[in-house]
């Protein structure tokens, strides 16, 4: 399957579950939408999978782990080998998402798609990282495609064993520069305005990391209106594989929840790939990046959670399931009005 096939394929929410979805809280005896967006995410869930039955009991959380050439342009506080190290203790319950996935019940998927070295990860390498884009073209746009269709394949794959929603995630030393890089061109905003400071930059690296990404746009011109074309000249694996999962997953209709400022950038690429993508993407949170609220705001999404998050590994995602686990058990196990003899509430003119 290409990745135009795809695109193609994906069909709107279902508007049908979703008010069905929405009639049921409405039933629930309790005031009307006063659970405010977990109501919304549950009826858009509905939506999602084309059924009122919303269940979330399987969960996933998808990691896409690779490296980055620019960092020889010491845009980082760390080296490139903490990125396999990192990648490696997903696999030890040794990492900040690890232990938030084991007390959420989510399996956790870590991906090399791109790490420099070989590691214990699920191998889809697409190469031993990128090259440097300061001096030229990140990968070429057939492994662009390729690392988009790793992530489209890999939510097919989990469809397959029974997961119903998946959580993103990513890690790669440098991938807070590629971001910032693919912001600026996609919210047409100067480099100074998307980039921060990652991991933690002094404020000479931060001004050597914004030097570093407007260079590189001036050198490569990626075309805004062609999300390929920029993943090749300034993006990573990591972010090709996410857009992929938040392609995949509107194509086979599993919600996926966004992470932080790389995941975010990842789901506006997908949303401008085919805007019916944002029907089935869910945000989590808002990050400390300075592009990450702008970027959510450009697919037209408000997070649930803010709190001044910036650790990446999809921590932002998974924090997000006690949240519609218990938006999920209302809506399953509630009295409603009818079932309590008490009258309904009605809503008011506004």
């Amino acid at each position: 399957m290409t990745i135009e096939q795809v695109i193609n394929e994906i069909k709107p929410a279902n508007q049908k579950a979703m008010q069905m979805c929405e009639n049921r809280f409405d039933s629930i005896a309790k005031p009307l939408k006063s659970l405010g967006k977990l109501e919304y995410a549950i009826i858009k869930i509905a939506g999602m999978i084309e059924k009122h039955e919303v269940e979330i009991d399987k969960k996933a959380l998808v990691i896409m782990c690779a490296d980055n050439g620019v960092v020889e342009e010491k845009i980082t506080q760390t080296g490139q080998e903490v990125t396999a190290i990192v990648a490696e203790n997903f696999l030890k319950n040794k990492t900040s998402v690890s232990i938030m996935a084991g007390y959420t019940n989510t399996k956790l998927f870590p991906i090399d798609i791109g790490i420099a070295k070989d590691t214990n990860l699920t191998n889809k390498k697409i190469a031993y990282g990128t090259k440097n884009f300061a001096k030229e073209p990140a990968m070429t746009k057939e492994e662009a495609a390729q690392a988009i269709l790793t992530g489209i394949s890999t939510v097919f794959e989990l469809k397959k064993k029974g997961y119903q929603i998946i959580a993103t995630g990513e890690m790669g030393i440098g991938n807070t520069t590629t971001s910032s890089a693919i912001a600026s061109v996609l919210l047409e905003k100067s480099v100074d305005e998307v980039t921060g400071r990652g991991a933690g930059l002094s404020n000479e690296g931060l001004i050597r990391k914004i030097k570093v990404i407007n260079d590189a746009i001036l050198l490569h011109q990626p075309n805004k209106e062609d999300m390929i074309d920029i993943l090749s000249k300034i993006g990573g694996f990591d972010i090709g594989g996410l857009i992929g999962v938040f392609l995949g997953g509107a194509r086979y209709r599993i919600p996926v929840v966004i992470d932080g400022f790389i995941s975010a950038v990842a789901a506006l690429m997908a949303v401008k790939m085919n805007p019916l993508v944002k029907d089935y993407l869910l945000p989590s949170h808002v990050s400390k990046e300075p592009a990450a609220q702008m970027i959510l705001d450009e697919i037209g999404l408000s997070p649930f959670i803010t709190c001044d998050m910036c650790l990446g590994e999809g921590t932002g995602a998974v924090a997000l399931f006690p949240i519609l686990d218990m938006a999920v058990r209302v809506y399953q196990e509630m009295s409603t009005f009818e079932q309590i003899k008490v009258d309904a509430y009605q809503p008011l003119d506004a």
